[in-house]
């Protein structure tokens, strides 16, 4: 009976221990396309943390506030592959003159409006960040923060196009991009 035991144990172990893989963890701006999946790409160096915290700007009669957090092991899929990574996420307010909410992500959970980083330049102190766009993806594109000091970062937005037809984008929603479509606008940590 205790060789049936020893048997049954021992074969489970060994299977166990054969379907066990370790995560394989790489730096932060290595490319997706260069690493197996369940990667987990990660902010060894902590150059994500810097960012993390609420700004403040005011651009063209809008006051915009960001709120910037870190997540880590943030599943990513993308055809044929999955993996993890370390991102900067952005939660979003913005308000026109009279204080009144145009457009509120930190408050409201929608799944199809959001910002991602996805790419760091150490160098040049900036995270690149991917707009999903607004309701249908109109204004999707490319954010660049760019750290100025310990108070202040620098925005720069690069929307792209969306084509808007009846099929992809039924109803009538609101199709208004409402952060601001510059370059260098300084927000300020609050």
């Amino acid at each position: 009976m205790k060789t049936l035991y020893f048997k049954i144990i021992s074969t489970f172990s060994f299977l166990l221990i054969v379907s066990c893989k370790a995560q394989q963890i790489y730096p932060l701006n290595t490319d997706y396309e260069d690493i197996p999946s369940d990667s987990y790409i990660k902010d060894l160096t902590n150059e994500l943390n810097e960012y993390e915290g609420t700004y403040k700007a005011n651009d063209q009669g809008t006051e915009i506030y960001l709120f910037i957090t870190k997540q880590e092991n943030k599943l990513v899929i993308r055809p044929g592959k999955q993996f993890y990574r370390d991102a900067l996420i952005i939660k979003y307010i913005v308000k026109n003159t009279a204080g009144q909410i145009l457009q509120d992500t930190k408050n409201i959970n929608n799944p199809n409006i959001y910002i991602n980083s996805y790419r760091t330049r150490p160098t040049k102190n900036t995270v690149i960040l991917y707009y999903s766009g607004t309701n249908c993806g109109v204004g999707w594109g490319d954010i660049y923060l760019k750290k100025i000091n310990n108070t202040q970062i620098s925005w720069t937005y690069q929307a792209d196009s969306t084509v808007i037809t009846e099929q992809n984008c039924p109803g009538n929603p609101d199709l208004t991009v409402y952060l601001p479509k510059t370059e260098n606008l300084i927000f300020t940590k609050q």
